[in-house]
Parts: structure tokens; sequence; C-alpha cells
């Protein structure tokens, strides 16, 4: 079951990073600031993802020392605030989006 679990979040450690890049990638490429700013937030949503994965396979892969436990501690923290930012600058460029189309 522990290996099934390793191998799901390498899954998606791969699938968010390929994600993340195809994100940063058409956010670079948009026109429209409000566009442009809505592909970052989504790839900075994808981004905290990887981190939080990134640190539950440390979890799994290796021992608990207190220095690695630290280390998980701050990644799984960074990566949930890039979330929560990311969903709400996303929550920002959609409003301010629809309010220009309305």
């Amino acid at each position: 079951m522990i290996m099934l679990i390793k191998y799901l979040l390498f899954v998606l450690l791969v699938v968010f990073m390929i994600g993340a890049a195809v994100y940063s990638m058409s956010s670079r490429r948009a026109q429209d600031p409000l566009e442009k700013g809505r592909r970052r937030a989504i790839m900075n949503v994808l981004l905290g993802a990887m981190l939080v994965v990134l640190s539950l396979m440390a979890m799994f892969l290796f021992r608990g020392s207190t220095v690695n436990v630290i280390v998980e501690a701050v990644f799984i923290v960074i990566g949930a605030f890039n979330i929560f930012s990311g969903l709400r600058s996303h929550g920002y460029y959609t409003r301010s989006r629809n309010g220009t189309k309305a």
C-alpha cells in the first residue's frame, strides 16, 4: 500500500510540474493582462500543490529526523500559502474579467 502511495505521489508531482510549466509558458504569451493574471494564478496553485506533494513524498521516502520534519513542514506551509494565494488571485481575475464583459 505504501508503494502505491509513493507511485501516486510521484505521478501527481510530474502532472503538477508539467501543468505549471504549461501555464507558465501560456501566461507569458497571453496578450490580455487579465488572462495573463488568471493563468499565473493557476500556475501558482499548481506550484503550491507540487510543493505539498514533494513534502509528502519526502515524508514517505526518508526517515523522520528533526531537520527533515522541519523542512517538510516548511514546504507544506509554503505550498498551502501558494495554493491559497493562487485561488484568491484566480477569483480576483475571474471577477474582473466577468465585470468588464457585463
